[in-house]
């Protein structure tokens, strides 16, 4: 069964930086556009918030446009979310998933990783 391993959360003041990773052991992400979710305290998960598809073409969504690059790294099997300059509104538990499916959010996998929890202080 597929597992995503999200990784690289913590707490960080307004204005600083973190860099998530998604794994899948034993699973080739390469295949497939991946995005970043969120969940912010007290509310429900939302859709992605970027993408990145198997080209290496992405998406943002307008509230991280500017500030969060996606990329993979093929020869890793791995997916990153680099967030700069970091908003207290950031703060959330940040999963990672495929787009383009018929699971919740639209994702292409019906499983979910732990997350990672990114804190951001004001």
């Amino acid at each position: 069964q597929l597992q995503l391993v999200e990784s690289g959360g913590g707490l960080v003041q307004s204005g600083g930086s973190l860099r998530l990773s998604c794994a899948a052991p034993e699973f080739s992400l390469n295949r497939y556009a991946f995005g970043w979710f969120h969940q912010a305290p007290g509310k429900e998960r939302e859709g992605a918030l970027c993408t990145v598809n198997a080209d290496g073409i992405t998406y943002y969504a307008d509230s991280v446009k500017g500030r969060f690059t996606i990329s993979r790294d093929t020869a890793k099997n791995t997916v990153y979310l680099q967030m700069n300059n970091l908003k207290a509104e950031d703060t959330a538990v940040y999963y990672c998933n495929a787009p383009g499916g018929g699971y919740a959010l639209g994702s292409r996998f019906s499983s979910w990783g732990q997350g990672t929890q990114v804190t951001v202080s004001s």
